[in-house]
């Protein structure tokens, strides 16, 4: 009997994606986000979530949007 192979991928995060679940864990939708994937949130809330990504890229240095 030949041993099963398990499909385990490793995830890496863009600067971008990190900076999204951040504010996706700050507005309290980790939870959701979790158990439904981001098709399963509501326009309202992915529309809030970009509006504070744009809103955290513009308060920060260029060069340091560069390095993230």
């Amino acid at each position: 009997m030949k041993a099963k192979k398990t499909n385990k991928r490793q995830i890496v995060l863009t600067p971008e994606d990190a900076i999204k679940y951040e504010i996706a864990n700050e507005l309290g939708l980790g939870e959701k986000l979790a158990q439904v994937g981001w098709g399963g949130l509501t326009a309202e809330e992915t529309g809030r979530i970009g509006g504070l990504i744009t809103r955290k890229k513009r308060s920060m240095p260029a060069e340091n949007i560069a390095t993230q």
